[in-house]
């Protein structure tokens, strides 16, 4: 089933990414508003003030003026997601302006720089490990404690919870105590929220991107958008790699799916979405890296990355 989302398919719809700066978040904001949706853009990293990620180069207004040129409506606020005042005052402002919200999007993480990986628990710098949870897990929490009621009042809402991993790839250990609950925390969440939004027609989804070609995986790697392929000589698995905009549209999609409720309390990645929905990254491939991942890396299958584009 090709669901476009192109062409209006959200107009009219109220959407908040929380955690929009860069990444993913950016992309799924972006990609709701060339849906026609108005998008509140979230993060801590301004065009006047840089987070602890540590990135000046992106920031929420930025993403917000990409969202209007896609063809919605871009608004950036500044928030940290850790302060309960912060998301009361953003969600109010929400329901102040536009009395409604259809779409959220739960993203908020910046906790790269904390992980290390292959190292025992008790080894670890706890500080970081806990700061982890913290990023992770309770700005989510915060974020649907004051945005869910506002959802509810209309029946249909979404509830995006992005994470790392489906559940099926995450019976895997991730190799990191503290990311490995960071990074289950939303998939549960998302089923518990599925229930408690049963009774007003609501659903929530666990989204996870495949091998994410972010801005700090270029930077990581010292390639760009235009020659990410260079990575490969590093990292060879770097050939299943997907744009931003791959789980951007998968999200696009789903909000755009009148029978989306069939997703909810699952964890699904983007390419396994792509199947469904019909959209593809940027270079019209359909990239499906925990199938590339559970067949051939894990699973011994004689294939290549190519193979599962």
């Amino acid at each position: 089933m090709d669901v476009s989302t192109q062409g209006g398919a959200l107009a009219g719809k109220i959407a908040l990414v929380a955690g929009a700066t860069r990444g993913a978040g950016r992309a799924m904001a972006v990609e709701l508003g060339a849906a026609g949706a108005t998008v509140y853009a979230t993060g801590r990293t301004t065009r006047e003030r840089v987070s602890e990620v540590g990135r000046a180069t992106e920031t929420i207004e930025e993403t917000a003026e990409l969202i209007t040129a896609a063809g919605g409506a871009g608004i950036a606020v500044p928030t940290d997601h850790l302060v309960p005042e912060q998301v009361e005052a953003l969600v109010e402002r929400i329901e102040r302006e536009q009395g409604r919200l259809d779409i959220l999007v739960n993203d908020v993480w910046g906790g790269e720089a904390l992980i290390e990986f292959n190292i025992k628990s008790w080894e670890t710098n706890l500080r970081n490990g806990l700061r982890m949870l913290r990023l992770g897990v309770e700005t989510h929490l915060i974020t649907s404690y004051y945005a869910l009621p506002l959802l509810i009042r209309r029946p249909g809402g979404l509830v995006v919870e992005v994470t790392d991993g489906t559940a099926e790839f995450n019976k895997t250990y991730r190799e990191n105590l503290f990311y490995d609950l960071t990074k289950n925390a939303p998939i549960r969440t998302a089923f518990g929220l599925a229930e408690e939004l049963k009774e007003f027609d609501g659903t929530a989804v666990a989204v996870t991107p495949g091998f994410l070609r972010s801005e700090q995986m270029l930077d990581h790697f010292g390639v760009t958008e235009e020659n990410w392929r260079d990575a490969t000589e590093k990292e060879p698995h770097f050939a299943v790699a997907e744009s931003p905009y791959f789980v951007g549209r998968a999200v696009a999609a789903l909000a755009a799916d009148p029978d989306r409720a069939r997703w909810s309390g699952t964890s699904v990645s983007s390419g396994e979405l792509a199947k469904v929905y019909g959209f593809t990254d940027l270079d019209g491939s359909r990239p499906d890296a925990f199938g590339y991942f559970r067949d051939v890396v894990f699973g011994g299958k004689r294939g290549t990355a190519d193979d599962y584009r």
